[in-house]
């Protein structure tokens, strides 16, 4: 694909792909992240007097009552609040209420339509990239931008489908991820350590496995150091761990025994109690929440004998109070290091933004699933040809 400032663009009806799949309750968004990501490429095709229907999907949408669910009503207006342009919503994602929004749309005004999963219920048609939905959508404009980096790790019809209709091109979001992920990737400064947490290793092992030919040290906390340790013939209590991967993770902390770092020190809920375990020492009914100050000053000394790193997930339970102190120590050390740090999208950076850190940190990626895929194979499947 064309990179957006590589074309001519002007008095287009451009549809702009955009991923604003972010978390709200109670119809009030709590990160607003993605939708200021967004911001740059809207406001240079306004520039360019061109009108703007923008797609986006939110949440998974597998029956009525999640349509109802899940709406982009609220980012609607949010949208409303930060750029100087009539703006409109369509509840729709096909038919003539939409259709006439289009029709009728002028040069520099913006539409935006509801969820694409919209089109999942009672048929995938989304999320298999129907020939047909793909082809209507194209239909309503005359030129694509994806700028969907979150969501280019798929072949829907809204990130794939159009872009075969109709000619295409990626936005500065997408540009600004793909450039400073393979500076990641491909040109790390050493020593390079890597932060990896959350709760399942299986949602990470082949991004670990790839960062382990790469890095000097894979520091490991959350759910996924509960797997390690276990692995490692610790006691985890009735902790969150993956057995399916045991042999998977044995085998890798013999090959990297020299790079691998696990917490020595946690702290645990019992029967609805925090308590401090040293040593690893867990009980039977423990529950592993957070790392201890003992892994913190552990962590402190490779963190700060670093040149790069790269942090995917959490140490630790951030969202509830009891447990977010490892994690806001990492974040506090690393603000504090000289270190080029790279936050993996996701839950990272979510932290990042709850905890205080919202403009700490040299690149935080907005992507999850796609952000881990890109380092893992080097591309995405919505941008390939």
């Amino acid at each position: 694909m064309e990179y957006i400032e590589n074309i001519e663009i002007k008095n287009k009806r451009v549809i702009l792909r955009c991923d604003l799949n972010v978390t709200i309750k109670n119809n009030n968004i709590i990160d607003d992240t993605k939708i200021i990501k967004s911001v740059k490429t809207i406001n240079y095709l306004l520039d360019k007097n061109n009108s703007i229907i923008i797609m986006s999907h939110l949440g998974k949408v597998k029956s009525e009552e999640d349509k109802t669910k899940h709406t982009l009503y609220p980012v609607y207006l949010r949208f409303k609040e930060l750029i100087n342009a009539n703006i409109y919503f369509s509840k729709n994602t096909k038919g003539d209420e939409l259709e006439n929004i289009v029709n009728n749309l002028k040069p520099r005004e913006i539409l935006i339509m509801e969820n694409t999963r919209h089109e999942d219920y009672p048929e995938k048609l989304e999320s298999t990239s129907n020939d047909e939905l793909s082809k209507y959508w194209a239909s309503l404009g005359e030129f694509y931008i994806n700028d969907a980096f979150g969501s280019s790790h798929r072949k829907h019809a809204s990130t794939y489908g159009i872009k075969k209709y109709i000619p295409s091109a990626y936005g500065f979001l997408i540009n600004e991820e793909v450039t400073k992920l393979n500076e990641l990737i491909n040109n790390p400064e050493k020593p390079f350590t890597v932060i990896m947490g959350g709760a399942k290793v299986e949602d990470k092992l082949k991004l670990i496995k790839e960062m382990l030919k790469n890095c000097d040290k894979l520091i490991v906390g959350g759910g996924i150091a509960n797997t390690f340790l276990y692995a490692m013939g610790y006691n985890v209590g009735t902790s969150l761990v993956s057995l399916e991967n045991i042999e998977e993770i044995k085998e890798l902390i013999i090959n990297y025994k020299d790079k691998i770092v696990v917490p020595i020190d946690s702290f645990v809920e019992n029967n609805g109690e925090k308590f401090y375990r040293k040593n690893n020492a867990i009980e039977n009914n423990d529950i592993i929440y957070d790392i201890g100050e003992e892994s913190i000053i552990k962590y402190k000394e490779i963190i700060e004998s670093s040149k790069t790193i790269f942090i995917n997930g959490t140490v630790g339970l951030y969202e509830d109070d009891r447990f977010k102190n490892g994690t806001k120590k990492i974040f506090e050390i690393l603000e504090n290091s000289n270190t080029k740090v790279f936050v993996g999208g996701g839950d990272a950076v979510s932290a990042t933004n709850k905890l205080g850190f919202e403009k700490s940190f040299y690149f935080k990626s907005t992507g999850g699933g796609a952000t881990l895929e890109f380092i893992i194979d080097k591309t995405l499947k919505a941008l390939e040809d």
